[in-house]
């Protein structure tokens, strides 16, 4: 009897033994650390929690750190792409004006004042001279026919106005008019008619105006490129190709404006 109960005790003290740490593991992983009894408990579910977290945190830094690549990424290369095509269009621009100005040499003498071309003595600048001057003369006899003709067509319409007019009071209607009112129609037919006469020689001098405008035009021709030409190479220093002949024309430009208005005459 004695025997059977020492082993029934034994065998309960076992039991008691291995369910001890079963019991304070889930104490622990339940209450968030509550259960002082069990060191191993404890430590297991910290570190379940801490495992846990740690993993979710990690995943977060890894899916910000791959999204801010990527937008980082992408803004470089809008960025790169930008500054190649800035890049590409100033290395364009760059060497044709570099291009440009290495070919001018001595032309560059183009772009000085109106005065220096009037007055200029230089054998090398004689040519560019004669072709402005030509050109302003030119100018100038063409603006003169285009005044004369815009003349003609203002005298022609004021004409027309007149001879509407004298047509208007030819129709008056005179019945009943007394000899003071005819004498006063008379007198507006007779202003009219003394009008008319006077545009119509007006007219006949613009005419004569357009005759002798358009005869300085034929007789003062505009200088065409081949003389341009000419006087580029008599100037130059270096050869002259086209790209210098349209810089040339680009300035010459606002110097024969200059010299047409200060060789105009009325």
């Amino acid at each position: 009897m004695t025997t059977m109960r020492k082993t029934l005790l034994a065998s309960l003290a076992i039991l008691a033994l291995a369910a001890a740490p079963a019991l304070a593991g889930n104490g622990n992983g339940h209450g968030g650390g509550n259960g002082h009894s069990g060191g191993n408990g404890n430590g297991g579910g910290n570190s379940g929690g801490k495992g846990n977290g740690n993993s979710g945190a990690e995943h977060g830094k890894s899916s910000s750190a791959h999204g801010h690549n990527k937008g980082t990424d992408d803004a470089t290369a809008d960025v790169s792409t930008d500054d190649t095509t800035t890049d590409e269009t100033t290395a364009a621009a760059a060497p044709k004006e570099k291009n440009l100005h290495a070919k001018l040499g001595r032309l560059n003498s183009l772009q000085r004042n109106i005065n220096a071309y009037m007055n200029s003595k230089s054998k090398k600048f004689a040519g560019v001279q004669a072709y402005v001057t030509q050109a302003a003369a030119a100018q100038n006899a063409q603006a003169k026919l285009d005044a004369a003709n815009a003349q003609l067509a203002a005298d022609q319409g004021k004409l027309a106005d007149l001879t509407q007019q004298l047509a208007d009071l030819n129709a008056t209607d005179t019945t009943g008019f007394t000899p003071e009112q005819q004498a006063a129609l008379d007198a507006q037919k007779a202003d009219v008619q003394a009008q008319i006469d006077a545009q119509n020689a007006a007219i006949t001098a613009d005419n004569q105006a357009i005759t002798d405008a358009q005869t300085a035009v034929t007789n003062t021709p505009a200088p065409d490129d081949a003389s341009l030409d000419a006087a580029l190479q008599d100037m130059a220093n270096k050869p002259v190709d086209q790209q210098v002949t349209d810089w040339a024309k680009g300035v010459l430009a606002d110097k024969i404006d200059q010299a047409a208005a200060a060789t105009s005459t009325p």
